[in-house]
């Protein structure tokens, strides 16, 4: 299976030091570096990754 990997558009921060890439996995969504693709990624089934990003977004608005 070929991932296609897509960079976030909230990626970037002083010399584009905060960049992160989603990708649609069979077993869920990969997040990776896209500054080091062959790093590894994380997989989370979409339960786990809406959880984080609900959470992201609350942290964000009390921490912006």
């Amino acid at each position: 299976m070929s991932v296609q990997w897509r960079k976030s558009t909230h990626s970037g921060g002083v010399d584009d030091q905060h960049c992160v890439e989603l990708g649609r996995l069979s077993p869920g969504i990969g997040l990776r570096d896209s500054k080091d693709p062959t790093g590894g990624h994380l997989t989370l089934t979409p339960t786990q990754f809406a959880t984080l990003v609900t959470d992201l977004k609350q942290r964000w608005k009390t921490h912006p």
